[in-house]
C-alpha cells in the first residue's frame, strides 16, 4: 500500500529547514538544493511543492507569521488588561530558544524585504497586524478608563511597535548586551506609563 503524504505537513518540514538554514548561514544559504537537503528530499520531491526559492521563502515567512499569531491567540489571558498586555508582547520578544529563533529568521525576512516585493509584501502584512493588535491594547486602556490622561492611541500604539521592533533587534543582535529580564523591564516600565497613576 503506497504512504500517505500530508502534504501541509511535508510544506511545513520543508519551511523549518528554510528558518535552520537561514540561522545558520543566512536567507542567501537557503537555497532549494540547500533546503532540499536539509530536509532529508531529493530536489525533486522539494519542487513538487515549491517551484523557486522565492515560493519557498515566502511560505517560510508566511509560516512563521501563523505560528506567532496562533500563540498568541492560544494564550491564556486574565481579562487583567495590564498583565494581559505583558503576557502579549512577551510572546513578541526573544525571551527563550524558540522566540529567539523566530526573531533571527524575522530579522533575516525584513532585510530581505527591502529588494523582494513578495517578501515585502508578506512583511508590511504583519507590519500592519502588529500596529493594529497594539492599537487594539491601547484603545481597550482608553475605553476602560485606565490610560494616563491626554493619551494619543495612535502615537502610543507605535510607539509600543518601535519599542518591541528595537528590544527584538537589541536583543537578537546583542544579547550580551541585554538579557530577557532587563528586556521585561524595559517593557514593564513602558507599559506602566501608559496607566494612569492609581
Amino acid at each position: 500500500m503506497p504512504k500517505i503524504v500530508d502534504h501541509e505537513k511535508r510544506k511545513q518540514h520543508i519551511a523549518e529547514a528554510v528558518w535552520r538554514l537561514v540561522r545558520r548561514e543566512g536567507i542567501d544559504g537557503a537555497s532549494v538544493r540547500r533546503v532540499a537537503e536539509e530536509a532529508g528530499l531529493t530536489l525533486g520531491a522539494l519542487r513538487h511543492y515549491f517551484d523557486a526559492q522565492h515560493d519557498l521563502l515566502a511560505y517560510a515567512m508566511r509560516l512563521l507569521i501563523e505560528r506567532v499569531g496562533a500563540r498568541i491567540e492560544r494564550l491564556p489571558l486574565s481579562g487583567e488588561l495590564r498583565a494581559d498586555m505583558e503576557t502579549i508582547v512577551a510572546q513578541l520578544v526573544p525571551l527563550d530558544e524558540e522566540r529567539l529563533a523566530e526573531a533571527e529568521v524575522w530579522l533575516a525576512f525584513a532585510g530581505k524585504a527591502v529588494s523582494d516585493p513578495a517578501i515585502r509584501a508578506l512583511s508590511e502584512e504583519a507590519h500592519k497586524a502588529l500596529y493594529e493588535g497594539f492599537k487594539r491594547m491601547i484603545v481597550a486602556l482608553c475605553e476602560r478608563g485606565l490610560a494616563r490622561p491626554g493619551i494619543d492611541p495612535e502615537l502610543e500604539a507605535r510607539l509600543l511597535h518601535a519599542l518591541v521592533d528595537g528590544l527584538v533587534v537589541h536583543h537578537t543582535i546583542y544579547a550580551e548586551h541585554l538579557d530577557p529580564a532587563g528586556l521585561m523591564r524595559i517593557v514593564s516600565a513602558h507599559l506602566d506609563g501608559l496607566f494612569k497613576a492609581e
